[in-house]
């Protein structure tokens, strides 16, 4: 008989005895593991509950759905408040924010073909083997309704003992898929695809690098701007949660006439920003500056909004570039951006906006900046990814 001690920052259950550690459970539990590996419940937690979908111990999407809400919140809050008081610090937080369930618009899916057609659907966690997902409770309705066009996809797209990616993304006239295969683009497939994308309601389907055919401009609404994103272009994962983390950063920036948006994306910040000041957005990828131009252009009563195309990681902005702003809103990705925020901590800006997918990069970035001066009045947790181990954080920085 084994005890649950505590979890890993991954959701795993660290046991009595020192060296295991299992999956689907929970603090305080009492758990019976056979010789085979299998794994019995003896004492419940009074936080476990029954999981809300049927895939969940086949399927490699979820972690936690044997836990409540309320158990998950405190937990991830825990993970990023240990994270920070590593390095001393120790902010207020503000109520943990989680996504309803079925709100997930984007998605990763893997495609194989079968004897009698295809499967679509998720990997089993740490293996090869594909799960089929049509109940998944994470997707919104629409991404699982089109389930038949990319099982339809795959048999065109993927060998007999091959695998595609699709990457599909929630749009507003049907769904916008990028297929990532090694099947090569044929005069003849063009055709195929084309009809498939007109038959089951696509807006747009691009092939690895190309796009095979566009119904209809598949425009993503950043504070009511329509922007057309590259294929695949990363997007905040909920609606839900991009809101609120919005609402943070123009809370946090509310003051500021003068914003640079580093790690802009397609404008998820920028654009809503511009509605009461200027913003100067940056961007790794010069086809995502792009869009986010012409959406600006084509918007109404904002105000001026700059783009530029470069690599913060190779060149960051450096405090003699940032002096013109009065705030900066900077969202890196999971490696955080080390150079970048020694050079706004160098700078005289006086208000930073941080958003972070990792606690550990979150929680180094936010000591360089805290040791340059600055305080963290509050931290908020925004649970964007429901029932998985992963994190996202936004917090107020100002300059004492």
């Amino acid at each position: 008989m084994l005890t649950i001690e505590s979890l890993t920052h991954l959701g795993m259950g660290r046991a009595s005895d020192g060296r295991s550690l299992l999956p689907r459970v929970l603090p305080g539990e009492e758990v019976d593991v056979a010789q085979d590996g299998t794994m019995r419940i003896v004492t419940p937690s009074v936080d476990r509950v029954a999981a809300p979908c049927r895939h969940f111990k086949t399927c490699g999407g979820c972690a936690m759905q044997h836990a409540s809400d309320a158990f998950v919140a405190d937990w991830k809050r825990d993970i990023v408040a240990k994270a920070l008081s590593a390095r001393g610090l120790m902010p207020a937080f503000r109520n943990v924010v989680t996504s309803p369930a079925q709100s997930r618009r984007r998605a990763k899916l893997s495609g194989r073909r079968t004897k009698k057609g295809a499967m679509v659907g998720f990997h089993a966690k740490g293996s090869d083997t594909l799960i089929a997902v049509p109940e998944c409770q994470l997707l919104v309705p629409a991404l699982i309704a089109c389930f038949p066009a990319l099982e339809a996809l795959t048999v065109l797209a993927c060998s007999r003992k091959g695998e595609i990616d699709l990457t599909v993304t929630d749009a507003p006239r049907g769904p916008d898929v990028l297929v990532t295969t090694e099947k090569e683009l044929t005069s003849q497939l063009r055709i195929e695809l084309a009809a498939l994308a007109n038959q089951h309601g696509l807006s747009r389907l691009v092939w690895n690098d190309e796009q095979v055919v566009m119904i209809h401009p598949p425009v993503q609404y950043f504070g009511g701007t329509g922007v057309v994103p590259p294929p695949g272009a990363f997007l905040q994962a909920t609606k839900h949660g991009e809101q609120a983390l919005l609402q943070a950063v123009e809370e946090i920036t509310a003051k500021a006439s003068r914003i640079i948006d580093l790690f802009a994306g397609c404008g998820t910040f920028a654009l809503p920003l511009a509605k009461r000041a200027e913003v100067h957005a940056v961007e790794g990828e010069a086809a995502m500056t792009a869009a986010l131009d012409r959406g600006w252009r084509e918007g109404h009563q904002l105000r001026r909004v700059t783009v530029e195309a470069r690599d913060l990681f190779r060149r960051p902005m450096e405090p003699d570039e940032l002096r013109h702003y009065d705030a900066a809103v900077i969202d890196p990705p999971r490696a955080g951006a080390e150079a970048q925020i020694a050079a706004l901590a160098a700078s005289d800006v006086k208000t930073i906006a941080m958003i972070s997918c990792n606690p550990i990069s979150f929680a180094r970035d936010a000591q360089t900046l805290v040791d340059a001066g600055f305080a963290m009045p509050w931290v908020q947790v925004v649970d964007q990814f429901r029932w998985s181990p992963h994190t996202e954080v936004v917090a107020a920085f100002t300059r004492k």
